[in-house]
């Protein structure tokens, strides 16, 4: 058992306790962080993958040496149907959602001259189609006071050459959050967004070279850059109902990067 899986077994205020969450693409990176998180706080929790099951099933024998539930599901969020047939999985295997994470994402530079449909399908259809499909296949199994929770980035607001088609998928995503937050309100469900700045991932670090690297660094006032985890805690925090008063907001989680 590693560290953190101590940590999060010992842990005795489990605010999670006798709900359910999805998390999509949770088999790696953020989404795994974000998974064995809500684990530690006592959370059943559905991992979602599309491609690399073996990293998925560890996740969830991960979470259950916590001695929680967890179930892998094979679901591509953006293709047709794809988004029903998990949710209907997850509701089929657990019988409820509590908690749905919209972490799934992918992550593609490229300048303006360079930009064409399939790169804008390729982004969008993920970052966006998929936030939506997923989000309105699992509402009804949504109770009141449930919490919808989608990832989105900085990138939103930045002026980054190379990252418009990125940064507009993620731009939509807050304006999806706030216009939520307010048609669900009624039914006490909470809807927000996370926003990290650069964080340490397997996607992250096959995109960005050494300078870039640096380049983070330097503007983050916290001088590092995020750790997986850090976005994990956040998400964790607007799960529980601490935060039951905290609704359409999107909130940076970067350690004061500064563009």
């Amino acid at each position: 058992m590693t560290t953190i899986q101590t940590q999060l077994k010992k842990s005795e205020n489990k605010k999670l306790l006798g709900k359910t969450a999805l998390v999509t693409g949770s088999s790696r990176g953020i989404g795994a962080s974000i998974a064995l998180r809500l684990a530690g706080e006592g959370a059943t929790v559905a991992i979602n993958f599309n491609n690399d099951k073996n990293s998925a099933d560890q996740i969830v024998a991960k979470i259950n040496e916590l001695g929680v539930k967890a179930a892998a599901f094979k679901a591509n969020i953006s293709a047709e149907g794809g988004s029903k047939k998990l949710i209907e999985e997850v509701n089929k295997t657990f019988g409820k959602i509590d908690i749905l994470v919209n972490n799934a994402g992918v992550w593609e530079m490229k300048p303006l001259e360079q930009i064409d449909l399939e790169h804008y399908e390729r982004v969008f259809d993920v970052n966006v189609k998929g936030v939506i499909a997923t989000t309105t296949a699992a509402l009804p199994y949504i109770s009141d006071g449930g919490r919808i929770i989608n990832i989105s980035s900085v990138a939103a607001k930045s002026t980054m050459p190379g990252s418009s088609i990125y940064s507009a998928t993620k731009a939509a995503v807050n304006a999806l959050t706030r216009v939520w937050a307010q048609e669900l309100g009624k039914k006490k469900i909470t809807v927000n967004a996370v926003a990290p700045g650069a964080t340490v991932t397997d996607m992250l670090l096959s995109g960005l070279n050494e300078e870039l690297k640096q380049m983070f660094i330097t503007k983050t006032a916290l001088g590092r850059l995020g750790e997986a985890g850090d976005i994990a805690g956040l998400v964790a925090f607007l799960a529980s109902d601490d935060a039951r008063w905290v609704t359409g907001q999107i909130i940076d989680c970067d350690g004061g990067l500064v563009f």
